[in-house]
C-alpha cells in the first residue's frame, strides 16, 4: 500500500486550486474597446426638398435649424440647450457667443447662466459668458467655443 504524505496532499490541492483560478480567469473572445467598435453610418435619408427641388440630407437640414431667436438670449446672460450640449450667451448687446455645455472638470452639463457666468451644478465651476474661460474652479480649462451665425433674428450653428 502506498503511503500518502502531507507534501503530496498539499501539492495536489495547490495544483487543483491553480487550475480553478486559471479557468475562472479565461477570456472567451477578445474584449472590444471603443476604438474597435465601428460607429453606425449616418442615415442617407432626406428631409423636405429645397426650393430647387433637391432634398437635403437630415444632418444638413438639422444644421440649418435655428438654435434660438436672438430675443431668447438675454443681454448679459445666456441659455443652455441641453439636447445640443451648447450654451449661447450675449455678453454685450448684439454680441452672441456659443460654447460647449460640457464642463471641462468632470464632463457634467452646465445648468444655468447668471451673473455673467455659465454655471456647472456638479462641482461649482463657473465660466465667463464672454470667452468661456474659468472664473471659478475646480475646472482647469475653458469651455470649447462653438461657431454660430446670427442670421436676422435666428441663431444657428455655423
Amino acid at each position: 500500500m502506498t503511503e500518502t504524505t502531507r507534501r503530496t496532499v498539499v501539492f495536489g490541492a495547490g495544483t487543483a486550486g491553480l487550475a480553478a483560478v486559471l479557468t475562472a480567469c479565461a477570456s472567451y473572445g477578445v474584449p472590444e474597446t471603443e476604438a474597435d467598435v465601428e460607429a453606425p453610418a449616418e442615415e442617407a435619408t432626406s428631409s423636405q426638398p429645397e426650393e430647387g427641388g433637391e432634398a437635403k440630407p437630415k444632418a444638413e437640414a438639422k444644421a440649418d435649424a435655428a438654435l434660438a431667436d436672438v430675443s431668447d438670449i438675454p443681454e448679459g446672460g445666456g441659455k443652455v440647450f441641453k439636447n445640443q450640449k451648447i450654451v449661447v450667451t450675449q455678453p454685450a448687446a448684439g454680441e452672441f457667443k456659443a460654447f460647449s455645455a460640457v464642463c471641462t472638470h468632470a464632463g457634467c452639463t452646465v445648468a444655468s447662466v447668471s451673473n455673467q457666468t455659465i454655471n456647472c451644478p456638479c462641482h461649482g465651476s463657473k465660466f465667463s459668458i464672454a470667452d468661456g474661460s474659468v472664473t471659478d474652479g475646480p475646472a482647469g480649462g475653458p469651455l470649447e467655443e462653438k461657431q454660430i451665425q446670427v442670421d436676422g433674428q435666428k441663431i444657428r450653428l455655423a
